[in-house]
């Protein structure tokens, strides 16, 4: 195990010299480095398997903690909002550490073609977990990335590889949350459904009796399950969604903070000026200063900020 980490360990390193994030030419996979630790910075995960080679992060869902190094990976089955920060890394041992998109429709797929092993008893219905790395997804995440190295594999290999990733996270010990969230009609399924509506729809008000119904669910049971699930009410994960992307408006677009806010559906910008500085642990004119600084130093585009704060 340690011989397979230190050789995907230099793969990532070879592709990815300073501290960034690199979007590579296997469709889904991004690999990252950070050279030290970072101050803890909000960020979205999607649906994705992070593996790291070495160093360690920490991701903060709601009340949960979740710590992922070499030996434990993250996956995460619907898109939450979080705060992320890298706590061991450094110069001669920098964070190497790669992600992968999940395709619910693909596992979906895979749990009725396969005759797949029952899946281990599950903790809890959390959207995001940590898992035992182990030597064959290592290698097979291994061999995702070798095919960087000639491109020309990546259109027929890449998919045989990623289902044979998704067949050990299935038989793994979070192989029933993803089965889950994949299983059609199941009502993690169905609040995932609900999440991907609320992504398209966030500056529109928010009835909880209309979600609950695009649920199929009565009110009281479709909240206890949207908070099981991402550790937020429905209302705190709008919220989150509006400010993240009036941070992205300010930050590229160049909109002040009173459109942005209008933009994302607030009415007030006094509100929004307070719940931001909430989020971000700044008012919207000095954090945005702030990212500018930072895109300064990093020599890094503004969208290329906001997009390692998820890396």
């Amino acid at each position: 195990m340690e011989s397979a980490l230190e050789v995907l360990a230099s793969s990532i390193a070879r592709w990815i010299e300073n501290g960034d994030r690199l979007e590579t030419a296997v469709p889904g996979l991004s690999l990252f480095r950070r050279d030290e630790p970072t101050q803890p910075m909000s960020g979205m995960y999607e649906p994705s398997i992070c593996v790291v080679a070495q160093g360690a992060k920490r991701v903060i869902l709601g009340d949960d903690t979740f710590v992922y190094d070499a030996h434990h990976y993250l996956i995460t089955s619907v898109h939450l909002p979080t705060v992320v920060q890298i706590i061991d890394a450094n110069r001669e041992k920098p964070f190497l550490g790669l992600s992968l998109k999940l395709d619910m429709g693909e596992i979906s797929k895979m749990m009725v073609d396969s005759n797949l092993p029952a899946p281990r008893p599950q903790q809890s219905n959390r959207g995001m977990a940590t898992g035992e790395v182990t030597l064959p997804l290592l290698n097979a995440f291994q061999r995702l990335v070798d095919l960087l190295a000639d491109q020309k594999d990546v259109p027929i290999l890449a998919p045989t590889i990623e289902r044979e990733i998704v067949y050990r996270l299935l038989v793994g010990d979070q192989g029933a949350r993803l089965r889950q969230i994949a299983s059609a009609g199941s009502q993690s399924q169905q609040i995932g459904h609900v999440i991907e509506w609320l992504k398209r729809n966030f500056t529109h008000p928010l009835r909880i009796g209309d979600l609950a119904a695009k649920s199929g669910m009565s009110p009281s049971t479709f909240h206890h399950h949207f908070r099981s699930l991402t550790a937020l009410s429905p209302l705190q994960y709008q919220k989150q969604l509006r400010l993240r992307e009036a941070r992205r408006l300010m930050l590229t677009d160049h909109l002040d903070a009173a459109t942005a806010s209008f933009r994302v559906g607030y009415e007030s910008p006094s509100q929004f000026s307070r719940e931001y500085s909430r989020l971000f642990g700044a008012p919207p004119l000095r954090d945005i200063a702030g990212l500018r600084q930072m895109t300064a130093v990093q020599t890094m585009n503004p969208a290329r900020v906001l997009a390692a704060e998820t890396a």
